[in-house]
């Protein structure tokens, strides 16, 4: 198995502790019968360092949606607390909070 996949996977882990739920979905299809409340996540850019020819530091940034029918669920906030998460942006749709992050792993 690749690093990048068991990184992924670690990552999946923490979320599904996090969520107390199988709920967490990485990229799933859009025919995908999604339950709620949810987190899904995908991958959307990569930081490098590079010193002495070689790369020293990687993470991948993942974007992280929080998806609740409760305004005040307190899911976002312990996605909030993740070491290198920030919060990008809060909307409604179809009845459903959602609550974006990025966070680095």
């Amino acid at each position: 198995m690749s690093r990048r996949r068991n990184r992924r996977i670690q990552f999946h882990e923490i979320l599904v502790s996090l969520l107390g739920s199988e709920n967490v979905y990485f990229q799933p299809p859009s025919t995908m019968k999604i339950k709620y409340p949810c987190i899904i996540y995908n991958r959307n850019t990569e930081f490098m360092r590079h010193a002495d020819d070689g790369r020293y530091a990687d993470r991948t940034c993942y974007m992280v949606y929080v998806i609740d029918p409760d305004p005040d669920s307190d899911i976002p906030e312990k996605v909030g607390y993740l070491p290198l998460a920030s919060f990008d942006k809060h909307y409604t749709a179809e009845n459903l909070n959602h609550d974006v992050y990025s966070v680095y792993y």
